[in-house]
C-alpha cells in the first residue's frame, strides 16, 4: 500500500527537521528562538498526521483482510 511507504517517508522527514531544528538551537540558543519553535511545532504536526495516516491505512488493511476472511 503506497499510503505507509509515503506516511512513513513524511515521518522520516518530520523527525529529521526536528533534529536539525533542536541541533540548531543546541548551537545558537539565542539565534532564532521563534523560528525554532514554529519549525518544532511544524515537525511534531507532521510527525501526528503521517502517524494517524499510518493507523488508517493499517486499521483499512485489516478490514480489507476480514471482508476475504
Amino acid at each position: 500500500m503506497q499510503a505507509l511507504t509515503i506516511a512513513a517517508a513524511g515521518l522520516n522527514d518530520a523527525a529529521m527537521r526536528f533534529d536539525a531544528s533542536a541541533r540548531r538551537t543546541a548551537d545558537a540558543p539565542l539565534d532564532n528562538p521563534e523560528r525554532e519553535i514554529a519549525a518544532r511545532v511544524e515537525a511534531k504536526a507532521a510527525v501526528q498526521a503521517n502517524a494517524a495516516v499510518i493507523r488508517t491505512a493499517d486499521e483499512m488493511t485489516g478490514t480489507v483482510l476480514d471482508m476475504f476472511a
